[in-house]
């Protein structure tokens, strides 16, 4: 007998939530089926203890509670010989190392390729600073017993639930379409000012603001997964370019996602999966430069849910089924980190922690400079989990000059394209994307398999700097490299498939 655990971590607590899979349960590595495409469908809590440090900031928090659990969602896409996994945690980033051990170890167990498995983050702020607890388990550097049972959880877990869908993968009735956001939640957090500069978190009651910088996209990509036999609907892969920092406070949350799953189980039964993937978010947030108050966390996921469900009744099955699934690998270039420059970040950094007041831009660069710092150099100047928590990395020590990230697309169909990318990637980027797909419904999925580049912005934002310029690790151009790639592998797929 076999047996794969898959965990929930509540307050320092270890539940079982899957039981022994028994021998004629345990995932097949033999094609699911040689007519027609089966989808699987899993979910599981990966709430840490209360006591582990918190995301989202540049100082250290502590968890004093929950509002509501943290969750990985796999879906995972069989047809014939070809398979591919997306799963979706309610976590601020994927760290590299983590994309690759579960990727290694879900190959190991199901047999798909790891170019086909891609591990996304919601991106909440109200979710685990995991990165150095990574870092130090992976590693087999003494740290604390309950963090290091929760790192072994956060590896587990993922692969769990792809073993799990994979196994559990039954033929499925696909419909697809898109939802407009009417009620505006989304807006662009760049503004151009009067002299010509760009700055971030701007309102209009400022004189100097000239206009945002950007634009948003309103469109909600969306696929149902519906069970032929009864017409139940089993999940709802939801899509849409907000970023999540709607909380706050000292206690776990999923952030607006969590309202969305609410809702849609409401309408559709307890049973069905809310699998929400966050589209190119990186220069906008939930803040109305026109309005004194923000909106609310429940008030973004019920108007949003509330677009979705009123959508739900007018998604078309999709006529054709076959998968396809491309992956490739783009280089993109680093900025540099000089002697001199982490000398000054550790400094600065010293600075923070010892509770003086910092320049917020110094701050966020020094981070930056030694996060960079153990990426381009074999030999880093300083060793960056003595100063650093987020950003620490076994993988991509050393790795030089540029940074390798994967850019993957999985289509089904002549209809659904589901595009992986890493980082925070801006708006403008995942626009010309979705105006160059040949595809009815583009899904795009940021922060998918590497968190490493920080903010990904489009070249012309380079020139106009600001928060998310200074917190970019890769060089102009960078954003464009991976639109390029998307684009050529989506029109690949859409050859492919005029050829059959």
């Amino acid at each position: 007998m076999k047996s794969i655990t898959c965990g929930v971590v509540l307050s320092g607590l270890l539940i079982t939530i899957m039981g022994p899979l028994q021998a004629a349960d345990a995932p097949s590595k033999e094609p699911a089926t040689e007519n027609g495409l089966t989808v699987g469908i899993a979910e599981a809590d990966i709430t840490p203890p209360i006591g582990f440090p918190m995301a989202g900031y540049y100082h250290e928090r502590l968890a004093e509670g929950t509002i509501d659990p943290l969750k990985a969602k796999a879906i995972v896409f069989r047809d014939g010989e070809t398979a591919a996994a997306l799963v979706v945690c309610d976590l601020i980033g994927i760290a590299t190392d983590l994309s690759k051990e579960v990727r290694r170890r879900a190959s190991q167990e199901t047999g798909i390729p790891e170019k086909h498995i891609v591990l996304a983050a919601t991106h909440s702020h109200t979710a685990p600073d995991y990165m150095k607890e990574l870092y130090l388990y992976l590693g087999k550097e003494e740290q604390d017993e309950l963090r290091a049972k929760y790192i072994e959880q956060m590896i587990n877990v993922p692969v769990a639930l792809i073993a799990k869908a994979y196994s559990e993968a039954k033929p499925s009735e696909l419909l697809t379409g898109a939802a407009t956001q009417e009620t505006p939640v989304a807006f662009n957090r760049r503004f151009v000012m009067k002299d010509g500069s760009v700055k971030t978190w701007q309102r209009y009651s400022n004189p100097d603001v000239v206009r945002a910088a950007g634009p948003i996209d309103p469109e909600i990509g969306l696929l149902s997964i519906r069970d032929p036999q009864n017409g139940t609907t089993r999940g709802v892969l939801s899509n849409f370019a907000l970023h999540l920092d709607t909380v706050g406070g000292m206690k776990w949350s999923a952030d607006y996602p969590f309202f969305i799953e609410q809702t849609l189980r409401e309408e559709l039964g307890a049973g069905v999966v809310s699998i929400f993937a966050t589209g190119c978010c990186g220069d906008i947030n939930h803040s109305n430069p026109s309005a004194t108050e923000r909106n609310k966390v429940d008030f973004i996921g019920h108007s949003l849910a509330k677009s979705i469900t009123s959508e739900l009744s007018e998604l078309k099955p999709l006529e054709k089924s076959n998968l396809r699934v491309q992956s490739e690998v783009v280089s993109l270039p680093l900025e540099d980190a000089t002697r001199e420059e982490v000398d000054w970040s550790v400094k600065i950094l010293d600075q923070a922690k010892s509770g003086e007041k910092v320049n917020f831009y110094d701050h966020v660069t020094a981070h930056k400079k030694l996060i960079l710092d153990q990426f381009r150099h074999r030999q880093p100047f300083v060793k960056a989990t003595d100063h650093i928590t987020w950003g620490v990395s076994h993988s991509l020590a050393g790795i030089g000059e540029t940074l390798p990230v994967d850019v993957t697309v999985m289509t089904i169909g002549n209809e659904v394209a589901i595009v992986c990318l890493p980082g925070e990637v801006f708006v403008e980027l995942g626009l010309a994307i979705k105006h160059a797909s040949p595809f009815r419904t583009t899904i795009l999925v940021e922060l998918s398999n590497t968190v490493e580049t920080i903010y990904i912005p489009h070249q012309a934002a380079y020139a106009g700097g600001s928060y998310e310029v200074t917190n970019s690790t890769v060089l102009p151009g960078s954003g464009e490299m991976l639109v390029g790639a998307a684009v050529k592998l989506l029109r690949e797929a859409a050859t492919a498939n005029q050829s059959k």
